[in-house]
């Protein structure tokens, strides 16, 4: 197969530097952008496989070259190479696998992240979609203790006692990405007062989750917001090293979001 890759991006560009896509005769995985611009480079791609070319480069600017509008100009290095296996991104867990946790999981499976949801309830966990990750946990307070840094923590449970043990926990740690817990601006009130006899801050805690969301209740759509809300949160923290006066300090599980160099 032939590797395309951005290897220098100047101006608007559908994608950044460091973005590829791998190109056989009759397939391709990835993208640098879609549009004419991919159009283009997988044509060329496969010209070269045709030739038995090894390497090759194209420097494209996208507005006079191909009347692309987004106005800037990339440089493609083609290179022979396979895709390897995407790294598996930032763990999410998800407390709760009623109707919002299976909704919320299957939204996250579809982003560059590794949502798990966590139940102590079997029938539950077995409606999940397929290919979601799921955990029987009788004490889910574990896997919040055993869980990297960076990740992110989603409490959605059938019971609020076990919500505020559970965001306690999560609030604790201190080096979360994204502490969300679902219910109302009711319940954080008294998440808060809880939280203060406990000694931990909740400034940090996201509540109600999917703050964008019109007041729609269906499971799917807090979801849609929740995992919008979520992707954003993950994203920041993984790009803080970029931040003037940042030590950098991005936790390992973090790092497969931060824009590519």
């Amino acid at each position: 197969m032939i590797r395309v890759r951005i290897v220098r991006a100047l101006g608007s560009t559908p994608r950044e530097e460091g973005a590829e896509m791998f190109v056989g005769p009759d397939r391709f995985f990835g993208t640098i952008g879609g549009g004419h611009l991919e159009y283009l480079a997988i044509d060329h791609a496969r010209k070269m496989l045709a030739r038995g070319d090894e390497d090759d480069r194209l420097d494209v600017a996208l507005g006079p070259d191909i009347g692309q509008c987004c106005g800037g100009r990339v440089t493609l290095a083609f290179d022979h190479a396979q895709p390897t296996p995407r790294p598996p991104g930032p763990p999410v867990l998800i407390f709760g696998a009623g109707h919002v946790g299976r909704a919320l999981a299957t939204a996250l499976d579809l982003l560059p992240l590794s949502p798990r949801l966590i139940d102590e309830r079997a029938p539950e966990l077995a409606l999940a979609a397929p290919g979601v990750s799921t955990t029987l946990a009788a004490l889910p307070e574990a896997e919040i203790r055993s869980a990297p840094p960076g990740a992110a923590y989603v409490i959605l449970t059938h019971d609020h006692g076990l919500d505020f043990m559970l965001a306690t926990e999560a609030l604790k740690r201190g080096d979360a990405a994204y502490v969300g817990m679902i219910g109302s601006r009711t319940k954080r009130v008294t998440f808060t007062r809880y939280a203060a006899r406990e000694g931990v801050d909740t400034s940090a805690l996201v509540c109600p989750i999917g703050g964008g969301s019109p007041r729609d209740k269906r499971p799917e759509v807090i979801a849609a917001f929740a995992a919008a809300e979520i992707m954003a949160r993950m994203i920041a923290a993984s790009t803080r090293r970029d931040a003037p006066g940042s030590t950098g300090d991005v936790p390992q599980s973090l790092r497969s979001l931060s824009p590519a160099r």
